[in-house]
């Protein structure tokens, strides 16, 4: 299976080396970047050999594209995958929610998105649960100040969220509110919503805590089958926003699509 790479930030840059390194089944097939330099300089630097193109030609490259880039291009990389019948891996998953014509569209034309675990541990679980009847999913999201500085919500707000000494609540509301004001920040949240009980019944409140190291989600869910909750750590990448967690979830999902033994849902 090909595999063309959106962006060359913290998780792109991280399954590119590990797909050059080797992984049974799939090979590195192409790259995008909004900075074509400074994306083949990096390429060059560690030995990878492969092309720097534009979004558009993701199709005539891969039979996946993984989406590693800021979520507002979200649709730029779909389409084109989408439309040839292709795959798109989608970590923005809060990008998804106000685009649902993407999701048409793959269905429609024969292609598939496809949203990895990421930091939402018992993933299976709750998707799961959906096949009969959640009454309630609640998370809670707390994160280093750093982790949300320049949040859109924040910004609009007037929530500064420098200089605290003690955890300070910034956000109570539904999964679709979050990923609206928060896009880089909380895609763990609408990711639980498309595999539970939407964006909005999904409820999240997000604190900024100045103790933490980590960024740290909560989540109860109460269903007709379970009474489940789970809590998980994530050490930050580079990217204060990203979890080291992300990029590994995206190549062990990447593993799944043609493993011989397939575990989990």
């Amino acid at each position: 299976m090909k595999v063309a790479i959106a962006g060359l930030g913290a998780v792109g840059r991280v399954l590119a080396q590990r797909l050059t390194d080797g992984i049974p089944g799939l090979t590195l097939s192409a790259v995008a970047a909004g900075n074509f330099d400074k994306a083949r300089a990096w390429l060059d630097a560690h030995g990878i050999t492969v092309p720097v193109v534009s979004l558009v030609e993701f199709p005539l490259y891969a039979d996946i594209a993984v989406e590693c880039a800021p979520p507002e291009i979200l649709e730029q990389i779909c389409r084109p995958m989408l439309e040839a019948g292709k795959k798109v891996m989608v970590i923005s998953a809060g990008a998804l929610l106000p685009r649902p014509e993407l999701v048409e569209l793959a269905k429609t034309g024969g292609g598939q998105i496809i949203v990895p675990t990421g930091a939402l541990l018992a993933f299976d679980a709750v998707t799961a649960a959906a096949e009969g009847d959640i009454h309630s999913v609640r998370m809670v999201t707390r994160k280093p100040p750093k982790g949300l500085s320049g949040a859109r919500y924040l910004v609009a707000n007037h929530i500064d969220v420098d200089g605290l000494t003690a955890p300070k609540r910034v956000f109570a509301g539904t999964a679709r509110e979050a990923a609206a004001g928060f896009p880089e920040n909380v895609n763990v949240v609408a990711a639980l919503s498309l595999a539970g009980i939407g964006p909005d019944r999904t409820m999240i409140e997000i604190w900024a805590d100045p103790a933490l190291s980590r960024n740290c989600h909560n989540i109860e869910v109460e269903a007709d089958s379970a009474r489940f909750s789970f809590s998980i750590e994530n050490v930050p990448s580079e990217n204060p926003k990203t979890g080291k967690i992300t990029a590994l979830s995206v190549i062990a999902a990447l593993r799944k699509i043609n493993a011989p033994l397939r575990v989990g849902t």
